[in-house]
């Protein structure tokens, strides 16, 4: 099939839910991806944070062969060693109880707010439930994690939402007590505020929101679900904060491909999900599991996770080196970056990048996003920033 052809196609057959940069991909080797053409492009997206591990990395595609050629789906009625040895992985890994495994982001969020909710009711009263989110959060597209985003331009269309969310400003900590009452059970942040425009939280912030969920019984809810499993040079960007929260969502990197999520939940949280109280019939199924556990067997490693820091921190001094006066700012943590620019032009900038073989994402209204593969060389950052440079002066 041509590139005409498939475009035409999609037209005519897939619904018209996205903005598609005019780019048809036909295979991807390490962190390059390769057109119909044969044209090389330089992945700077990991398809949104969720190829840690490449593309065609060897060791997740025997993996993966292997087990599509011995167990791909039963169900959560049964037993399966995948699931049980992700689960155990991940519990060793950060000190958390428990997991739960399901198939997607919005998916971990919806688990963690059920989590949340009901370990609140059954020890303080059926009326706390209120979970305050951050202004200019993400959490995904399901009614209730629309309405837990804390964006009013994704609050349309869609009512009557799930109630039971209020908005605090970020970094802000008497906003987020005069918005706590009675009623509320958690606080639910993402550490890095990727979609809004690569925004890490304030230090001391999180430390504070830390200890005022203890004092005051509040869970505290981290969504990891794009900064999770490796990103910002730790398993999880928590342990960068150096917090210990009560629930964590993860999802995107946890598979290197494969769509599986899910959460981890504390001693004092895990036993709050019981039998019958929440499930899925794809969730921690032996292909997607078998995935998470490779992908960590590779980036669960304290040498892997300080070459995600040192290359991090290698691409932010070349990104900052830059001379232009379009670049606003550049901030972020690990391999998760954001480059700020003037938002009439941020599409302009992604697409003369795209010209030159090199994939970028945009985030916000002002800001190129880069989550590179954590595998990425220091060579191919290098490349990166020569072409952003270019681009931006």
């Amino acid at each position: 099939m041509s590139q005409a052809q498939l475009k035409e196609n999609e037209q005519k057959y897939v619904m018209q839910t996205y903005s598609r940069f005019d780019l048809c991909l036909d295979h991807g080797q390490g962190c390059k991806l390769y057109d119909f053409e044969g044209k090389e492009y330089l992945d700077l997206t990991s398809g949104i944070g969720v190829n840690v591990l490449g593309h065609a990395h060897p060791a997740l595609t025997k993996a993966l062969q292997e087990q599509v050629g011995t167990l791909m789906h039963t169900s959560n009625l049964y037993y399966t060693k995948p699931m049980v040895e992700a689960a155990e992985i991940l519990c060793l890994a950060t000190g958390m109880d428990k997991a739960f495994f399901c198939n997607s982001g919005a998916e971990a969020n919806e688990a963690m707010i059920k989590a949340a909710r009901k370990y609140s009711q059954m020890n303080f009263g059926k009326d706390r439930t209120k979970i305050l989110t951050l202004k200019n959060s993400f959490h995904g597209r399901t009614i209730a994690t629309l309405e837990a985003t804390g964006q009013d331009k994704f609050h349309q269309y869609f009512f009557p939402y799930t109630s039971g969310f209020d908005y605090f400003t970020i970094n802000d900590m008497e906003d987020l007590k005069e918005k706590v009452d009675e009623n509320t059970c958690g606080v639910m942040v993402e550490l890095i505020q990727g979609e809004s425009g690569v925004q890490p939280l304030d230090p001391k912030f999180v430390k504070e929101l830390e200890k005022f969920c203890h004092e005051n019984d509040l869970l505290l809810l981290v969504d990891e679900v794009q900064t999770g499993i490796g990103r910002t040079g730790d398993l999880f960007c928590y342990q960068t904060y150096g917090i210990e929260p009560d629930i964590v969502s993860m999802a995107k990197a946890l598979g290197g491909g494969v769509p599986i999520g899910g959460i981890l939940a504390n001693k004092r949280t895990s036993s709050a999900l019981q039998k019958g109280d929440h499930g899925s019939t794809y969730g921690a199924n032996p292909l997607a599991t078998t995935a998470a556990k490779t992908v960590l067997s590779i980036v669960n490693n304290r040498d892997f996770l300080d070459e995600v820091r040192e290359k991090g921190a290698y691409f932010m001094e070349k990104l900052k080196s830059i001379d232009s006066e379009h670049i606003k700012e550049v901030r972020g943590i690990g391999l998760m970056i954001g480059i700020e620019v003037e938002p009439e032009h941020v599409l302009d900038y992604i697409q003369a990048a795209q010209d030159q073989g090199l994939l970028v994402l945009k985030a916000g209204t002002n800001t190129i996003r880069l989550l590179p593969p954590l595998i990425i060389t220091k060579e191919e950052i290098d490349q990166a920033a020569q072409i952003l440079k270019g681009v931006l002066q």
